[in-house]
């Protein structure tokens, strides 16, 4: 950890234990708490660009995510659920009550804002407010599933396939692969965006075989039991009670179908937002644009 502690100057590290394992985060910043989730196939350092800015306004938790980075690769077991986001949600919200957090904002990218929305559905008295980046949810991916939309996220159904398949597909190159998808996911379509010490963390783990058949069992989670989820919240008309705030990439993933206001409004009916010159990833190729929006929504606290 500390070959990345000059990305967080000023940040404490350490492990916190859960029912999930040991979660890795650092800890940094003044004022109320945030809590940052990030995405795949990265781990805590894809914020390293917006922490010291937001750790003005708040007190910062970033942690990785279980299977990710430096925290616990639980068992997947037969239904997948240690990597739902529901059991994701359960254990970053045992996170934060040992840090003395009852109830904090969460802001995440990616695979980490499925668990993000999750908890603010699953543990409703919890969030004050919620930054949801480049994704819709998942009842909605899947439900509205059509050609061009499976050509465009492939992997959500090729690393969803059982093991060992996607394991040993990735894991014959997997630095080859997690060059060339981040690459296609940007709007240059390249890895400029990148700090070389995060790639370098990203690569790693993904070319652990633990770290790579986490993310698997994470996609897995996805095409089963999150859908499952989601739609017996959308049964029941379950939806998100703090304010929300949906920002994605013009040139990102979401931009490219349906409107994602409208898409979120499915269990967010208040939800705000706009798009932001960027691709995917926007808190490393858009960092000052993104915090232009998201800092004025966090700083007005509990509504």
């Amino acid at each position: 950890m500390s070959d990345l502690s000059d990305l967080f100057p000023g940040f404490a590290s350490h492990y916190v234990d859960t029912k999930a394992g040991r979660i890795f985060l650092r800890q940094g910043g003044t004022g109320a708490p945030l809590l940052l989730l990030h995405g795949f196939p990265q781990s805590h350092v894809m914020w390293h660009r917006v922490a010291p800015k937001l750790a003005e306004q708040h007190t910062l938790i970033i942690p990785d995510l279980p299977g990710y980075g430096w925290s616990a690769a639980p068992e997947g077991g037969t239904d997948h659920f240690p990597y739902s986001k529901r059991a994701m949600a359960a254990a970053m919200v045992e996170v934060m009550e040992s840090l003395g957090f009852a109830h904090f904002s969460v802001m995440g990218h990616d695979r980490g804002a499925r668990a993000a929305y999750r908890l603010g559905l699953d543990h409703p008295g919890r969030l004050d407010r919620l930054v949801v980046l480049d994704i819709v949810p998942t009842y909605l991916m899947w439900h509205r599933m059509d050609r061009a939309r499976a050509l465009q996220v492939y992997h959500w159904a090729m690393l969803a396939q059982p093991k060992p398949l996607p394991e040993k597909l990735v894991g014959a190159n997997p630095a080859w692969f997690l060059d060339w998808t981040m690459a296609s996911w940007t709007a240059h379509k390249d890895l400029s965006a990148f700090d070389p010490r995060a790639m370098a963390a990203y690569r790693a783990a993904i070319s652990s075989p633990d770290r790579l058949h986490a993310m698997c069992e994470d996609y897995r989670a996805g095409a089963t039991i999150d859908l499952a989820h989601d739609e017996a919240d959308i049964a029941a008309a379950r939806t998100l009670s703090c304010p929300t705030l949906a920002l994605w990439g013009a040139a990102g993933i979401p931009s490219r179908g349906a409107s994602p206001l409208e898409a979120w409004k499915a269990f967010a009916p208040q939800v705000e937002g706009q798009a932001i010159e960027a691709g995917h990833f926007l808190a490393e190729e858009a960092p000052k644009a993104t915090l232009d929006v998201a800092m004025p929504f966090l700083a007005q606290g509990r509504p």
